[in-house]
């Protein structure tokens, strides 16, 4: 039993732990670019706008694929058939690097890393300073699963797991406690405590 309990200690020792600090960002006040046309550049523009249609997005390739062109054209994102410059990352606060280039990938890297601005490199996580994991959207609840870049697979299924189980009329909630909230009395401190004392009641009703 002692070999088994050190055993464990050092395992639970031994375990990475995903650092990333993760935010919500409003991307229809950004500006973003995306380096590259083709599949990848797709896929995560793709992404953005499924989770926030108004992103406000720029794209910059040599080429684009007619499904890029089409969703671009119904979410007004800006597209520039053009080699990548250093140019392009004026006024830019975030910029996604997806070409089948290395070098090209690694140069917007690098560049915005000399400019301090966010970057991800696509399957290159050395090169990136966020990650774009899986997302669960009901309403005004959103929930965000990071794998730390160590397996998208993994954030796919537990997307599709959160999905199954947080229920679709989960915003109706949301939008009845922020009314109760606005009728509770006293100070922030106060508030805090009634909400968790009255959603403490829904969860063991839920168990029940």
């Amino acid at each position: 039993m002692i070999i088994m309990y050190e055993l464990i200690n050092n395992m639970e020792g031994n375990m990475e732990r995903n650092e990333l600090y993760p935010i919500f960002l409003k991307v229809s006040q950004l500006n973003i670019l995306i380096v590259g046309g083709g599949n990848v550049g797709l896929e995560k523009l793709t992404f953005m706008l499924k989770s926030s249609p108004h992103a406000q997005v720029e794209m910059v390739a040599p080429e684009f694929l007619d499904e890029t062109l089409e969703l671009a054209k119904k979410h007004q994102v800006k597209i520039t058939k053009d080699v990548y410059k250093k140019s392009y990352l004026e006024g830019r606060h975030m910029v996604i690097a997806t070409t089948d280039k290395v070098a090209v990938n690694e140069q917007v890297y690098h560049d915005c890393r000399e400019k301090h601005i966010l970057v991800n490199v696509a399957d290159n996580p050395p090169f990136c300073d966020f990650f774009m994991g899986g997302i669960v959207t009901k309403g005004n609840v959103k929930v965000a699963i990071s794998t730390n870049g160590k397996s998208p697979t993994t954030a796919k299924r537990l997307r599709q797991f959160f999905e199954d189980v947080i229920p679709e009329n989960i915003d109706d909630l949301v939008k009845n406690l922020n009314e109760f909230r606005k009728t509770i009395k006293g100070d922030f401190e106060e508030k805090v405590d009634t909400l968790n004392e009255f959603t403490k009641g829904l969860v063991s009703k839920k168990k029940e």
